[in-house]
């Protein structure tokens, strides 16, 4: 069976005519950095004879899995230190479901911690714009929300922002390069097609190409990338540089979060010349242009954090 033109099983794709593409493309995918040692093949056979269950995490969510056992202590990066704050930290709350509004009483509790200078301050990570505005009521000193927000999920932007700038609450922004979508590595390529473009190896990559989906498809998607690329040229700088500057600069955002994996992409010149980019008039307006052309995530996903809570 031939599906858009192209093999739909390895048969048909060794014995079509771009069958040497195909076996190159194929080839270059097994021996991948992340290419499976003889351990590996004898663990996921255990797996499979015995109908167990696999999941696979890596370091930014291997931490969600367990319970610690020991307590764990760091110290505080280099020039990260601020006098008189030595042992505070700020506290990131998180709560998926607000049927139960145990989380006020847990937010309160925290105030009198910050109250008792146990911690800094306190802040919060995917809260919705109503339940933000219910603890602000409550007296709750929130600093900032912790949000998904990019050029793709302009969410953040209807609602939250609003209630930030009267309240003086920042947003810390993630998701703000997509996982590595938001890049030239995506550009002009076909993810549609088995080995045409980069693999989904990852599950921020699988995530934010199902929230590319949601807002408009992959051709909307790379004529963003088109023009993310023709503003970042411009500039001297890479797509994910402009893709964070762009964000940067919207309301009431004060910092985003970009994401390294260890020994594959650090990413620190472009994060580095973000601090020196300057968008113009023309740039934020072509940018928002194509921007605009996608879907309201927020009528088709709801609002900041929607996206976990109706999973």
């Amino acid at each position: 069976m031939i599906v858009n033109g192209d093999p739909y099983t390895y048969e048909e794709a060794i014995e079509c005519q771009d069958k040497e593409r195909w076996v190159q493309a194929m080839s270059e995918e097994m021996q991948s950095p992340i290419r499976m040692r003889r351990s590996d093949w004898m663990l996921l056979s255990i797996v499979a004879t015995q109908d167990l269950k696999l999941e696979q995490m890596d370091v930014k969510t291997a931490f969600l899995h367990e319970h610690l056992e020991k307590k764990i202590y760091m110290e505080q990066p280099l020039g990260f230190q601020e006098s008189g704050a030595e042992g505070k930290r700020k506290t990131a709350f998180n709560r998926w479901d607000y049927s139960n509004p145990g989380y006020l009483d847990a937010l309160k509790h925290q105030t009198d911690l910050k109250e008792e200078g146990k911690i800094k301050t306190i802040a919060l990570t995917n809260f919705d714009t109503e339940r933000l505005h219910i603890i602000l009521e409550n007296g709750i000193p929130v600093v900032s929300n912790q949000v998904q927000h990019s050029v793709v999920d302009m969410r953040p932007q209807q609602r939250m922002a609003e209630l930030c700038q009267l309240t003086g609450v920042k947003l810390i922004t993630y998701g703000t390069v997509m996982g590595g979508l938001l890049s030239e590595k995506f550009l002009d390529t076909n993810v549609s097609i088995p080995f045409a473009g980069p693999p989904l190896n990852t599950p921020s990559l699988q995530k934010y190409k199902r929230m590319v989906d949601a807002w408009g498809g992959w051709s909307l998607f790379q004529v963003l990338l088109q023009t993310l690329k023709r503003v970042a040229s411009k500039h001297g700088v890479s797509i994910p540089t402009v893709a964070v500057r762009y964000i940067l600069d919207q309301q009431s955002v004060a910092g985003s979060m970009v994401g390294v994996r260890l020994g594959l992409g650090e990413h620190i010149q472009d994060t580095n010349a973000v601090f020196s980019l300057a968008l113009d008039e023309e740039d934020i307006n072509e940018i928002t242009e194509v921007s605009k052309k996608g879907k309201d995530l927020l009528e088709a996903i709801g609002d900041c954090g929607d996206e976990y809570r109706r999973a």
